[in-house]
């Protein structure tokens, strides 16, 4: 079985993508948390406790890594696109850094390949995401696996695990400008 690092952006896109991975029996999975995006804080805290406790309670063969916070690194990244909306440059540059730095970490800690649950969203450009991974996965060095998770009910399914076992779910995606 393949190491993969998966970068979780949090616990509700989290649930059916690892349900699908487990389920293909090809990888030993571990949850990466890097998401210095998410703002405030206390919001980043809430969705890595949410995705803690799933794990914990769902998926306990899935070990859980957590980044360091470093909104204001990320905010340097993003400073003259905070007026773009979702969707735009900034998620591109934000989609970047964090698989850029799930990247790094599956090559420094000897993890075959890396992806990432952005894609199951309905609102993130799965295309997009896949020309980054791939992307960085060149310059770094770290396999890529691609998806759409969002294909064949990933969404649909991420939302009836959130209800089946009442998982904290946010109603932005973490970058808040206003």
């Amino acid at each position: 079985m393949k190491k993969l690092l998966l970068h979780c952006c949090c616990a509700v896109c989290a649930s059916s993508v690892i349900e699908r991975l487990l389920a293909q029996g090809e990888y030993e999975i571990t949850a990466y948390f890097s998401n210095s995006n998410i703002m405030p804080k206390s919001e980043y805290e809430k969705r890595r406790d949410a995705l803690s406790e799933y794990i914990a309670k769902v998926c306990p063969n899935v070990l859980l890594i957590e980044d360091e916070y470093d909104n204001k690194r990320y905010l340097g990244k993003v400073l003259e696109l905070v007026q773009e909306k979702e969707g735009g440059k900034r998620c591109a540059v934000c989609i970047y850094d964090r698989l850029e730095r799930t990247a790094l970490f599956a090559k420094e800690n000897g993890f075959d390949i890396f992806t990432t649950t952005l894609s199951v969203s309905p609102h993130k450009n799965a295309e997009l995401i896949n020309s980054l991974g791939n992307e960085i996965s060149r310059q770094i060095g770290v396999e890529f696996l691609p998806a759409n998770f969002k294909k064949q009910n990933g969404f649909l399914r991420s939302t009836q695990l959130a209800k089946e076992h009442n998982i904290y779910r946010q109603n932005y995606c973490g970058c808040k400008f206003e």
